[in-house]
């Protein structure tokens, strides 16, 4: 079986199509990786890209997006509404075929490394890759974004895991990790009353007491002027799309609220999106087997 892993990695760039064509090239210029999606996002500022291959190909493709990504992006100069801390924010490996979780964790240790030694940029494991509980959940080891980080990198317990204990101030620091499948999925309300979207976050996330593998926050949009709750769904299988949505639904209603739409960042499972097609139209005794595309795949 060939090995395949996919590498994801979130770059603090949005509003500049040339630097997020020149990030890109650098991970198509690899040979053996495959380049499967990317997109941008101008309010967030951020850019998601998303390819595939042999560890060893992965793992350079990662370097020279990062590399890039420290050449053309200022963390001094960046704003947007989502979290970072970094120009290259977080490069999570994902085992496809053929490859272990504990191999992710071995890439995401030398990648870190390398980003450390070749271009001075501190770096944070996270997810499967941490090296301590703490570390484990990425929103605390994003912790007070860039800004904060430039004093909280000096302390003890904020330490990062290569390099050294001192801010990158142009490139910022980068976390590195492993974890399974993730769906980045936004769901946009048709107000600007951005505590709402907050609260309605904060109902649905794990520190919130919401789902332990739902990571969520309310954000305004800066295009459209109205808020939004930006979601990672980092186990569909336990967590449906859909069952996020009727509950964001329900919370919004409180606030009278109504959802306008939804959309998926980047790559997505397809058994997720079935998932909420039978919850919707309530299709009894349906199997996989009756899905044509996956039927000719086979």
């Amino acid at each position: 079986m060939s090995k395949i892993v996919q590498c994801v990695p979130n770059f603090s760039e949005g509003r500049r199509v040339k630097v997020i064509e020149e990030i890109v090239g650098a991970v198509k210029r690899v040979e053996g990786v495959k380049l499967l999606d990317y997109s941008n996002d101008e309010s967030h500022n951020r850019c998601v890209v998303t390819f595939i291959g042999g560890p060893g190909a992965v793992l350079e493709a990662a370097f020279q997006a990062a590399a890039k990504a420290a050449e053309k992006i200022d963390m001094s100069k960046h704003s947007g509404g989502h979290p970072r801390m970094g120009a290259t924010d977080v490069i999570p490996f994902i085992p496809v075929a053929g490859v272990t979780m504990e191999d992710c964790v071995e890439m995401a240790k030398m990648l870190g490394s390398r980003l450390a030694e070749e271009l001075h940029i501190p770096v944070y494991l996270y997810e499967e890759a941490a090296q301590s509980p703490e570390r484990k959940n990425l929103s605390d080891v994003r912790r007070g974004q860039y800004e904060g980080l430039i004093d909280a990198i000096k302390e003890p317990a904020r330490k990062p895991d290569y390099g050294p204990a001192e801010m990158n101030m142009k490139a910022g620091a980068t976390a590195v990790g492993a974890r399974p499948p993730l769906i980045a999925y936004n769901i946009n309300l048709d107000t600007d009353n951005l505590a709402a979207a907050k609260n309605i976050a904060r109902a649905i996330r794990g520190s919130g007491g919401g789902f332990p593998t739902v990571k969520a926050l309310g954000i305004m949009i800066g295009e459209t002027g109205k808020a939004q709750v930006t979601i990672n769904v980092c186990d569909y299988k336990q967590v449906p799309l859909h069952r996020i949505f009727e509950i964001v639904r329900s919370e919004a209603a409180r606030y009278g609220v109504a959802i306008t739409d939804s959309e998926v960042i980047g790559l997505t499972p397809l058994d997720a999106l079935i998932d909420a097609a039978e919850f919707y139209l309530q299709i009894n005794g349906f199997n996989r087997g009756q899905i044509l595309e996956k039927r000719l795949l086979e």
